[in-house]
């Protein structure tokens, strides 16, 4: 009996000693510290491109895959090839949009330069299910017309603008969903994120727009969903709740506000559930995954999978300050009423002098 004594305690050592576990950073409770400055910038998609078949890839055609990318000119290389506005070339003439001005140049993108490495591996897609890779909307043809409806109200400059509620959220400097999550996904720009966790909270600081989400942490599922708000109260970035699996962080999202899911990644009905999962597996990295539950808009559930691994910080992201944006969008707007107001007065009086 001393000898299997001695022998479980060099195995429970031994076992305790492991890489795996030892790399794992823990905060003075014993759970997985997911405190610290993360990105998860990449070049993968959300949904996998047709062409593509695979969800893994080699790194040679990760490479093939991450250079044909039409990122304004960034590779994975960095910025090579990439353009930038002239400072003293002065306004563009007036009318450009047809002669291909944009709002932003490559200076200011900053999407990462290779595709997502999750689980070690170099991934097409984020969507691992279903395993084509592609969302199982219930009717895709509603949601093209969605997707070219909002092209059409928001970049082409066809929408009434009565007022800034007409704009974008993005544009209001509100919240910018695709980044804030449920479901954090990583955009052109500001994919840093500072974690800090407590016994009893995760905060999540999103670079974009400096989001917050504070999530609750329960003991157990029951009591986090039990802690769910009234199904009346619909704030930004979802109502969340989390619990401890084991070593994985589980956040529950309910309530999540429609208007939020305009510009989103991915749609979602006001009855969706979000759940997302944060594993830290090493000192560089926490596996990400999350899936979305929402019988009315898809024939299935389906999942995600991200890493995050470390980033220098968290930037300022001052996004109305010296920003003439929506001055200029409400400005135009009145200016075509008056113009449309000018032309049917003109049409009025020469139709009465014709008489």
């Amino acid at each position: 009996m001393p000898m299997l004594k001695r022998a479980l305690t060099a195995l429970a050592i031994a076992i305790l000693a492991s890489p795996a576990l030892a790399q794992v950073p823990r905060s003075a409770d014993g759970k997985p510290d997911l405190t610290g400055f993360w990105t998860h910038a990449s070049l993968t998609p959300l949904a996998r491109a047709p062409s593509v078949k695979s969800l893994v890839v080699d790194e040679a055609e990760a490479h093939k895959i991450a250079a044909g990318v039409p990122m304004a000119g960034v590779t994975e290389e960095g910025f090579k090839g990439a353009t930038f506005s002239d400072p003293n070339k002065g306004a563009p003439p007036k009318g450009a949009m047809d002669l291909g001005v944009q709002a932003y140049d490559s200076f200011w993108m900053d999407p990462g330069a290779r595709l997502a490495i999750v689980k070690g591996e170099y991934r097409t897609s984020h969507v691992v299910e279903p395993a084509n890779g592609l969302l199982p909307f219930k009717d895709p043809a509603l949601q093209a017309k969605r997707r070219a409806s909002n092209t059409e109200r928001y970049q082409t400059g066809n929408a009434a603008y009565e007022g800034p509620e007409a704009t974008t959220l993005g544009e209001r400097c509100l919240v910018f969903s695709g980044l804030g999550g449920p479901g954090m996904m990583s955009g052109l720009y500001n994919n840093n994120y500072e974690m800090v966790l407590t016994p009893n909270h995760l905060m999540i600081l999103v670079e974009q727009v400096h989001d917050a989400r504070i999530v609750p942490i329960f003991a157990s599922a029951e009591k986090a969903r039990a802690s769910h708000k009234p199904a009346a109260i619909q704030p930004w970035l979802g109502d969340t709740v989390g619990w401890w699996d084991g070593d994985t962080l589980v956040m529950e999202s309910i309530h999540i506000k429609p208007k939020q899911q305009e510009n989103h990644s991915f749609p979602v009905s006001p009855s969706a559930v979000i759940t997302e999962r944060l594993t830290r597996t090493d000192e560089k990295n926490i596996f990400y995954e999350f899936s979305v539950n929402d019988p009315e808009t898809y024939t299935q559930p389906w999942k995600a999978e991200l890493s995050f691994y470390p980033s220098d910080g968290v930037y300022e992201y001052a996004c109305h300050e010296g920003n003439y944006g929506m001055h200029g969008i409400l400005a135009g707007a009145r200016e075509k009423e008056r113009q449309r107001a000018a032309a049917t007065t003109t049409k009025v009086n020469t139709i009465k002098g014709g008489q």
